[in-house]
C-alpha cells in the first residue's frame, strides 16, 4: 500500500476529534459544554438535577419564615436553609472531586469581602454579637454566590436559573397585582394597595427586587435570544418583561424604579444603538398606555414619581428618617474610621448618633399582618451600611469586588462582540443585574426573607465575570 494512502485508525485508538478545515474560527469550547442533542427531554431533565440546590432556593423563597416578630430583626427562613443545603453540597462536591476549582483571580475576588467583614468583627466592641451578622455578611456576599460560580456549568445552566427566577417574579407579580385590584395588599396612603406578593408588609422591597430581576433576565433574552432558538421564546421573553412592569410600578418603591431604569439602560445599550432606539420608543408608549390609558397606579404613581424629585426640597417623614440614619452611619464610621462598629452594630448606636427628627419606627400594616411599628435597624443604603459596620476595609473590600466583577463582565461582553457581532443574553443579563444591585444599594440594603435572591444574583454576575466567557458552545447550540 502507498505511504500516502490512509489507514484505518486501530480499534484501540482513541476517538478522533479533528476540526474541518472550513469551519470558521471558535474559541476553545469549555470541556463542561453539552454536546449535540441526544437524549430529549430526559435529558434535560437529568441535566438539571445537579441544579437543583439553587432551584429550590428560588422556591423556597415563597415560604413562609415562621411568622416570626419583625421586631427581632433578622430570621433564619426555608430559603436560607436551602441556600446552607447548597453550599454544603458544592462544599462535599469538591471535596470528591479533589481539584483546584477555581483560579486564583477568581478566588481571591469571590472572598474578598470576607476580609473586611472579618477585621471588623474581630475588632469590635462585641464580637459575640457581631457572630450573627457576620455569618449572613458571609452567607450574601461570599459563600452562595461563590456556590452558584461553582454549580453552573455552562450558559445553559446560567438560562435555567434565571429562567426560574423569571418564573417566580411572573408568579409575585401576579400576586401584587391582584393584591392592588383587590385592596388586600400592603398598607400605602391609608390604603391597602401596595403590591408586595408573599413576601408582606414587613419586607416591602421582596416582591419589587425579585420583579425587577426578572424584568432585566427577560429583556436581556428577548433582546438577544440564542441563535436558531424559536421565535416566540423572544416574543415570550419580551411579554414577560412587560407584564413584570405592572407590578413593578405597583410596589411604589422609587428605588426599584431607579434601579431598574438604570439596569435596562444598560441592557438596552449593550444589545445595540438601533434596537436600544427602538425599545425605547415601544416602551415609553407602553408606559402611557399604562399608567395614563389604563390608569395603572393612578394618581399615586403620579405622586410617587414626583416625590422622587422633592425629597431635598419636602422630604416627608420616611425621607427624613433616612436622611437621619445615613447621618448617624456618617457619624458611626468617623468615629471608628477603619473597621467600623462590628457587624449588627448600627441599631444599637443608632441612637447616639442619630438627630432628634429620627422617628421610633416606620408603620407597617395590610397584606395579612396588623399594624405595628417598625423598628429602623439600618440606613437603608449598604454602602452606608458596611461604612458604618465595617469602616473603610470592608467597604473597600466589598465594593472592590464589585467594581472588579463589572470590569470583567463588560470585558467578556466585549470580547464576544468582537467574534460573534453581538453578546450573549447571559452575559447582558448579568451586567444588567449587577447595575442594578449597586444603584438600589443608594436606597436599600440586605434584609428579609428576600435576601438569599441577591447572593443568588450576585452568583449569575459572578459566574458571567469569572468563568461565562470560558464556556463558549459549539456550533449550533444556544449561545
Amino acid at each position: 500500500m502507498p505511504a500516502s494512502a490512509s489507514r484505518p485508525a486501530p480499534a484501540s485508538a482513541p476517538r478522533p476529534a479533528p476540526a474541518s478545515a472550513h469551519a470558521p474560527a471558535r474559541p476553545p469550547v469549555s470541556r463542561t459544554a453539552p454536546g449535540p442533542s441526544a437524549g430529549g427531554w430526559r435529558l434535560r431533565v437529568r441535566r438539571s438535577l445537579p441544579l437543583l440546590p439553587a432551584l429550590a432556593v428560588v422556591v423556597l423563597v415563597c415560604a413562609p419564615a415562621g411568622g416570626a416578630d419583625p421586631g427581632q430583626g433578622a430570621t433564619v427562613g426555608p430559603a436560607d436553609l436551602a441556600s446552607a443545603v447548597l453550599v454544603g453540597w458544592m462544599a462535599l462536591t469538591l471535596v470528591r472531586r479533589g481539584a483546584r476549582p477555581l483560579t486564583a483571580r477568581a478566588a481571591l475576588l469571590l472572598a474578598l469581602p470576607a476580609l473586611g467583614v472579618t477585621v471588623a468583627t474581630i475588632a469590635s466592641f462585641d464580637p459575640a454579637a457581631g457572630l450573627p451578622g457576620y455569618v449572613r455578611t458571609l452567607q450574601i456576599f461570599v459563600l452562595v454566590p461563590a456556590a452558584v460560580v461553582l454549580l453552573l456549568r455552562d450558559r445553559r445552566d446560567f438560562a435555567v436559573l434565571g429562567g426560574a427566577l423569571v418564573v417566580l417574579a411572573l408568579f409575585q407579580g401576579a400576586v401584587g397585582v391582584h393584591q392592588y385590584a383587590t385592596g388586600t395588599g400592603a398598607s400605602y396612603r391609608g390604603a391597602d394597595i401596595r403590591a408586595v406578593g408573599t413576601f408582606g408588609a414587613v419586607d416591602v422591597m421582596g416582591m419589587s427586587t425579585l420583579v425587577s430581576y426578572g424584568l432585566v433576565l427577560a429583556l436581556a433574552l428577548g433582546l438577544l435570544p440564542p441563535p436558531g432558538s424559536n421565535r416566540r421564546l423572544r416574543v415570550f421573553a419580551l411579554a414577560a418583561a412587560g407584564l413584570l412592569a405592572v407590578p413593578l410600578v405597583l410596589s411604589f418603591s422609587r428605588g426599584a424604579w431607579i434601579a431598574t431604569g438604570a439596569a435596562v439602560l444598560a441592557v438596552l445599550l449593550l444589545s445595540g444603538r438601533r434596537l436600544a432606539l427602538r425599545t425605547l420608543a415601544v416602551t415609553g408608549a407602553l408606559a402611557v398606555v399604562l399608567v395614563g390609558g389604563a390608569g395603572v397606579g393612578g394618581e399615586l404613581v403620579g405622586e410617587r414619581l414626583g416625590s422622587i424629585t422633592e425629597v431635598a426640597d419636602a422630604p416627608d417623614q420616611s425621607v427624613t428618617d433616612r436622611y437621619s440614619m445615613w447621618a448617624a452611619a456618617v457619624s458611626m464610621w468617623q468615629r471608628e474610621p477603619l473597621t467600623g462598629v462590628g457587624p449588627r452594630g448600627f441599631p444599637e448606636h443608632r441612637d447616639g448618633n442619630a438627630s432628634l427628627a429620627l422617628s421610633s419606627g416606620g408603620d407597617t400594616a395590610g397584606a395579612g399582618s396588623d399594624f405595628h411599628r417598625e423598628p429602623l435597624l439600618s440606613p437603608h443604603n449598604m454602602y452606608l451600611l458596611v461604612l458604618s459596620e465595617q469602616g473603610l476595609l470592608g467597604l473597600t473590600a466589598l465594593a472592590g469586588s464589585w467594581a472588579a466583577l463589572l470590569l470583567l463582565g463588560l470585558r467578556s461582553l466585549r470580547a464576544e462582540r468582537r467574534a460573534y457581532g453581538a453578546p450573549p443574553a447571559c452575559g447582558a443579563a448579568a451586567v444588567g443585574l449587577l447595575v442594578w444591585q449597586l444603584v438600589d444599594f443608594l436606597y436599600a440594603d440586605i434584609g428579609g426573607p428576600s435576601t438569599v435572591l441577591t447572593a443568588l444574583v450576585l452568583g449569575l454576575v459572578a459566574w458571567w465575570a469569572l468563568r461565562g466567557a470560558d464556556t463558549v458552545p459549539p456550533a449550533g447550540a444556544a449561545r
